[in-house]
Order: structure tokens, then C-alpha cells, then sequence
């Protein structure tokens, strides 16, 4: 995080989860905005590693998330 502390990939994935739950269904969020949203509450994670991590936990990507 921003103040140098190591935060587990646990705890991410599970920000992660959090954030694409409470989406709108309508307009998902992409790996890049969700990157952005977790560097704005004090984690600094890489769009590639929110894509690794959005796989491990069987969240398809964004545009396969989508509601029309």
C-alpha cells in the first residue's frame, strides 16, 4: 500500500470481488478501472495483476460481464 506495507493477494482479490459485486451490471468495470479504484484506497496493484487475479477468482472480463 502507499505506506509501504505489503498487503496479501488475499485481501486484494477480495477488494476485487467487492468492487465487480457492487458494479453496475450495465457498464463493468475494467481491469484498468479497477486498478485505478484500488490505487485511490491505498493499493498499488498493476492492471496486469487485477487481470491475473480477476481470473483466478472466475470473474470473467468486462465486456462478458455486460447487461444489456
Amino acid at each position: 500500500n502507499d505506506d509501504g506495507e505489503q498487503v496479501s493477494s488475499h485481501g486484494i482479490k477480495q477488494k476485487i470481488q467487492s468492487l465487480v459485486d457492487a458494479e453496475d451490471k450495465e457498464k463493468p468495470l475494467s481491469d484498468q478501472k479497477l486498478a485505478t479504484m484500488l490505487k485511490k484506497q491505498g493499493f498499488d496493484v498493476a492492471r496486469r495483476t487485477v487481470a491475473k487475479y480477476r481470473e483466478e477468482l472466475d470473474i470473467a472480463p468486462s465486456h462478458l460481464r455486460r447487461n444489456f
